[in-house]
């Protein structure tokens, strides 16, 4: 029989909180996470990229890249998914999602979106600038 891995959260509130702005904001990253990546996970085949490893802990974070939108990307940047796994208890420890600044504000407050990206209520100026330029250097 083969053996899954468990999902277990440093903080499960807090992911939860940013689990759900993802969904809200960014559907199609939320999905490939939810039903492709989650169930791959629990199945044993670590995804992403090796950041650190702890020997005394037995311990090893990887990042994941989740899809998303080019234009959200260059102005928030990319969204990721941190977790650690324990190989020996076969668990899989979901840390946090990034970028975990604009995500919290999402679920705290309704956001605004300029030409279909959100932006974020504390640097508005600074969101709408940077989506103003990209669109002027793709022109």
């Amino acid at each position: 029989m083969k053996e899954f891995y468990i999902f277990d959260y440093t903080d499960e509130n807090e992911f939860k909180k940013l689990e759900r702005s993802l969904k809200k904001y960014n559907m199609l990253a939320f999905k490939k996470l939810y039903f492709e990546y989650y169930p791959q996970l629990k199945e044993g085949k670590l995804l992403g990229k090796l950041v650190s490893t702890n020997a005394q802990k037995k311990m090893k974070t990887y990042e994941l890249k989740l899809p998303t939108d080019v234009l959200f990307s260059k102005v928030h940047g990319d969204i990721v998914l941190v977790y650690h796994v324990y190989e020996n208890e076969k668990i899989i420890m979901l840390d946090y999602i990034k970028p975990v600044d604009i995500l919290s504000e999402g679920h705290q407050s309704e956001l605004e979106t300029y030409k279909g990206i959100m932006v974020s209520k504390e640097h508005a100026d600074k969101d709408i600038f940077k989506i103003n330029l990209l669109n002027m250097i793709q022109k």
